[in-house]
């Protein structure tokens, strides 16, 4: 049985104008003062942005960008970036457009090369943590 504080903890759902997914998924929640979020290359209409990976990237984090926006918060909010590609090569790319979007003190960061996306011919995706208002 769970303690007695963590039996009704509940997010907050962050509403945005990106496509609304058929997965059982939200693009952001709220919780405890942290924005959750994980963001992909796709358009408002909800298809696979086409272009390469330097498209992709935009796309992505552009729909961070109305993510972010969405919550009330900035760029300057963002704690931590998870990144993941599907080829090594894409990485340059992926820091040339990423470094548009931030600026120092820059997020904590990982990236990571897998095998492959969720959705295919998915070349990146990005976790991203956000420090919310309390």
């Amino acid at each position: 049985m769970l303690p007695q504080e963590n039996r009704h903890v509940e997010k907050s759902v962050i509403k945005t104008e990106l496509f609304a997914s058929k997965a059982p998924l939200e693009w952001a929640v709220g919780h405890n003062g942290t924005l959750y979020t994980a963001q992909i290359p796709i358009d408002k209409q909800g298809q696979l942005v086409n272009g390469g990976i330097e498209a992709q990237t935009r796309q992505t984090m552009d729909n961070l960008m109305h993510t972010l926006e969405s919550a009330g918060v900035t760029s300057l909010a963002v704690l931590q970036v998870l990144i993941y590609v599907t080829d090594r090569s894409c990485l340059p790319t992926v820091n040339k457009v990423y470094a548009e979007y931030f600026n120092a003190p820059y997020p904590n960061r990982a990236a990571m090369v897998v095998a492959d996306l969720a959705r295919e011919g998915m070349l990146v995706e990005l976790v991203v943590y956000a420090a919310l208002p309390q």
